[in-house]
């Protein structure tokens, strides 16, 4: 079994955005699940041995002042040897494996030694609410998946503690990179404008990678052997490798155990090095190793696909309130808030006053207003709401991960969105972009900065 949740989903629920419902783009605002920056999706873990069988630990590496032991990096062996048989990548050697499994493993105690020390935690809450929306998203109630869990011999307090630590590094990411990003019309324009320029600017590309990392004041040396394991890569591919085999083997990328599969990406949703690149390849095709500031790269083309098609869409004005739920706010008392609103609105207040006074989202100081919205835009339990309204009609209170909400819905229409589309789709490509690079080099340099030392008499593979 394997239960994942969206990165979408982890970004809502960690509630990172200014505003709860809301991500800034040019020209407006769109709702969180079209936000732009797109986060791993938190993992599932893999089957926990018996006691009994459990070898006995053994330190294997050292990340400041935290130990890494063999037993840890065994299971996380067995979850990545999971998915990448569920993902028909071929796995690379036993001892590759160990290498890419550890420092995984590194870069994560890292990240999550980082948090801790700058205050970023995820509490109870947040993390019961992301485990409601995995069971959501596998069709399951709640005890549907601790009894999946527990077939699997998933201790849930174990499964519990690995979602925490990706939302925490998904915090991470958002602190450090994400909410610093910055797209400008210009940048939006220009990317508009290349596309045009390029002819075949709507073209998608499924994409893989190898990456090869480079220390920072990383001597000659140092260099010329991170430029040779970049050519072997490829020479291995070249040879006729499996790319994903070859990826598993060489890559220092965080999805290099899942064959560096980067999914679907536009131009301006692949690292800047990649532009140019994207260019004179076609399907099927692999580049030269390309250099760039952090490392050495290596991309191929698996498949390319067209995007050009006009876009017309049902959208829905809607306002809303939100009372939310969190540390300070129970639910019982997010609940009776809510339904105290609600009442005063029956009773004839007006919904935008109410807003204005009540409501914890930042449209409040617009009495609710949220714009127009076209399907996809919001969560899905909020859409599902506002769609079964008529034209004028008051919600009853309905939940959310952020809390609870109130919804009126004052108009509807079909609208060509297909500029608005466009817009909305080059700046998430480019916050994509921008947040995957700085993430990269972000984890590279929290990497570097720490103490590790990695036991090699007694790492085994």
């Amino acid at each position: 079994m394997k239960l994942a949740i969206s990165s979408l989903a982890v970004l809502a629920l960690c509630a990172l955005t200014s505003s709860p419902l809301h991500a800034q783009r040019a020209g407006g605002q769109v709702p969180i699940s079209g936000a732009p920056f797109a986060p791993p999706a938190v993992r599932s873990m893999a089957p926990a041995q018996p006691q009994a069988e459990q070898a006995l630990d053994r330190v294997v590496a050292v990340v400041n002042d935290e130990a890494i032991t063999q037993y840890e990096v065994d299971q996380s062996k067995a979850r990545v040897v999971r998915e990448m048989n569920e993902a028909k990548v071929p796995l690379p050697p036993p001892d590759v494996l160990q290498k890419q499994v550890l420092e995984r493993l590194i870069n994560e105690k890292a990240l999550l030694q980082y948090a801790k020390e700058t205050g970023i935690r995820v509490d109870d809450n947040i993390v019961e609410a992301t485990i409601v929306r995995v069971a959501q998203e596998n069709k399951m109630t709640l005890d549907q998946l601790r009894a999946a869990l527990e077939h699997d011999h998933i201790p849930y307090n174990a499964y519990r503690e690995d979602i925490r630590r990706e939302l925490t590094i998904q915090r991470v990411r958002y602190r450090e990179v994400e909410q610093k990003l910055f797209v400008s019309d210009a940048e939006v324009d220009n990317y508009l404008a290349n596309q045009a320029a390029q002819g075949g600017g709507g073209s998608e590309y499924l994409l893989s990678h190898i990456y090869v990392s480079v220390p920072d004041q990383a001597t000659p040396d140092q260099i010329e052997q991170r430029r040779k394991r970049a050519e072997q890569a490829l020479a291995d591919v070249q040879a006729g490798k499996d790319f994903g085999q070859v990826a598993a083997s060489y890559s220092d990328a965080p999805d290099a155990l899942q064959g560096g599969n980067l999914g679907w990406r536009t131009p301006a949703k692949v690292p800047t090095v990649f532009g140019d690149i994207l260019k004179t390849l076609q399907k099927g095709q692999v580049s030269q190793v390309v250099r760039s500031p952090a490392g050495f790269h290596i991309v191929k083309v698996v498949d390319i696909r067209n995007l050009n098609s006009p876009t017309v869409v049902d959208q829905t004005h809607v306002e809303h309130i939100l009372v939310k739920v969190n540390e300070s706010v129970s639910e019982s008392e997010a609940k009776v808030r809510i339904d105290r609103i609600r009442d005063n609105i029956v009773a004839g207040a007006k919904f935008e006053d109410q807003a204005k006074v009540n409501s914890e989202d930042s449209s409040s100081a617009k009495g609710g207003d949220l714009g127009w919205l076209s399907p996809g835009d919001t969560l899905p339990e909020f859409e599902k709401a506002y769609m079964k309204l008529k034209v004028g009609e008051l919600s009853e209170p309905v939940r959310t991960a952020f809390g609870w909400h109130l919804i009126k819905v004052l108009e509807r229409r079909q609208q060509d969105v297909t500029r608005d589309r466009q817009r909305a789709q080059a700046m998430q490509a480019i916050k994509q972009r921008k947040s995957e690079e700085q993430f990269t080099e972000f984890v590279r340099q929290t990497r570097d900065q720490a103490y590790v030392e990695i036991k090699t008499d007694d790492a085994r593979s």
